[in-house]
């Protein structure tokens, strides 16, 4: 099983969903894409073992995966949609305010762009109070979080992925989500991952400033200007929602879940006797 499944506890949470131990999910045999994705579902120079699955979100990465002459992909929804099933609120909580994401880095690269004219755009174009997520690679670099916790905002950080089935932290999403459903809006200065769950989530979606830069950005899958291309309607400080909430459906792969008995049968996690 390939480390990157566990990222933000994805595998934990399917496991849970198919009705087995969260706390140690069983082997998955495969491949699982952990984040939106505008190529096949990983990164350009990803290595895969012969013959294994690629379990997508949806079906357009496995499409563009067929047209790069790979095969073996099944689309089973995002990991994220199974969680906001088994996470059901209590009571509806009254949204107030944005949760914006900043374009992260990696243990690899970090990003480089003008914070101080971000927050500027973002207190000209926010309604409400912001809460500013930035991802642990930038959380941890105080030059960095310290240009939002000096404009105001309340900084927060969800935790780590964990590398090599190290640190992990299974509650990720869980974080995530929490926040976003107490969230009116949620930005961003890329199209990311981060936006389709807010929408999912019941946020009304925007994408604008400065998209930064990061260390060794591959452009093999055509960048920024490809997202602008192929999902226009996606960007902006205001944003049709019917429309965001139609490309987030697909984009996640709503269309492409699966019940519990029909997962444990794709993954081989039936019980054996």
């Amino acid at each position: 099983m390939h480390h990157h499944n566990h990222y933000y506890g994805q595998t934990h949470i399917l496991a849970r969903y198919a009705g087995l131990d969260f706390d140690h999910p069983p082997r998955l045999r495969g491949y699982l894409q952990h984040g939106w994705n505008i190529g096949c579902g990983w990164n350009p120079v990803h290595e895969f073992y012969d013959g294994a699955w690629r379990f997508t979100w949806s079906d357009a990465p496995r499409r563009r995966g067929h047209a790069l002459g790979r095969r073996n992909y099944h689309s089973i929804g995002a990991p994220f949609l199974y969680l906001q099933e088994l996470e059901q609120p209590d009571e509806p909580v009254e949204r107030e305010g944005t949760l914006w994401f900043l374009f992260h880095g990696w243990e690899g690269g970090k990003i480089h762009g003008d914070h101080q004219r971000l927050v500027d755009e973002i207190r000209e174009t926010e309604p409400g109070p912001v809460t500013f997520s930035l991802y642990y690679t930038e959380y941890d670099r105080p030059e960095v979080r310290g240009y939002y916790e000096d404009a105001g905002f309340r900084v927060v950080s969800f935790g780590r992925r964990g590398f090599s089935y190290e640190g992990t932290d299974r509650r990720f999403l869980f974080r995530q989500l929490d926040e976003l459903r107490r969230h009116k809006r949620v930005a961003a200065n890329r199209l990311s991952t981060a936006i389709f769950y807010g929408v999912a989530a019941g946020c009304e979606p925007a994408v604008y400033g400065d998209p930064m830069e990061m260390d060794g950005e591959n452009p093999l899958f055509g960048g920024q200007r490809r997202i602008e291309r192929l999902w226009p309607e996606m960007l902006g400080t205001s944003i049709d929602l019917e429309a965001a909430r139609a490309t987030t459906d697909l984009e996640l792969g709503k269309p492409w879940m699966m019940p519990p008995a029909e997962l444990r049968m794709l993954f081989d996690w039936r019980e054996r006797v």
